[in-house]
């Protein structure tokens, strides 16, 4: 899969292309973090649900806990990623890249705990073990190309691998033989799924 990128994508840490929405969850990485991971997530909300405005309400804090009986279990919860894509390709962004998002919790890769401090984080529109749309992953290899032109990626991985046993995002469901070509061509390190 080739990707051509125009040479102007960023500002601050802020992907141009994608659609812009502050999440108030973020705060600054530590000054020796290296942006070196990119982590994919599924969510949904409510789960199996698509196409609603529940995941940026629950980046933005202002998600109605009452809405359905599943959001009394994460009442209060205060979460963000960097990227959201949605099942039909499209894009947004909630924090910038130069931030700490707080997409990873209790993680540790390559050696290193705390993955939010030196990672970027992408939610897919999804469920554990669901399959993905073809505009999905599309939309996450030109995203990827783009974030490895602009900060020193090397890793890709799923949630999965940062939180065994805790997490099982984005699950089997999600193919990661389509980023292996992207992965060759950038030299990135994918998990072994």
């Amino acid at each position: 899969m080739s990707v051509d990128l125009p040479d102007t994508l960023w500002r601050s840490g802020w992907y141009l292309p994608a659609h812009q929405q502050s999440s108030p969850n973020f705060g600054p990485r530590p000054a020796q973090a290296c942006i070196d991971l990119l982590v994919v997530h599924s969510i949904s909300l409510p789960p199996g649900m698509y196409g609603g405005p529940e995941v940026a309400q629950l980046f933005g804090n202002c998600l109605n806990w009452d809405a359905h009986s599943y959001f009394r279990s994460i009442r209060g919860l205060r979460v963000s990623a960097h990227f959201f894509i949605r099942r039909d390709g499209s894009l947004w962004q909630f924090v910038s890249c130069d931030e700490r998002a707080w997409h990873a919790g209790a993680s540790s890769y390559r050696g290193r705990g705390d993955c939010n401090d030196d990672s970027i984080g992408v939610e897919l529109e999804g469920l554990e073990g669901d399959v993905f749309e073809p505009q999905q992953y599309q939309a996450l290899a030109q995203l990827i190309a783009a974030i490895a032109r602009q900060y020193p990626l090397r890793y890709l991985a799923g949630h999965e691998h940062i939180a065994p046993g805790r997490k099982n995002d984005p699950g089997p469901g999600f193919r990661w033989a389509e980023l292996r070509p992207l992965a060759a061509t950038l030299g990135l390190g994918l998990p072994d799924a």
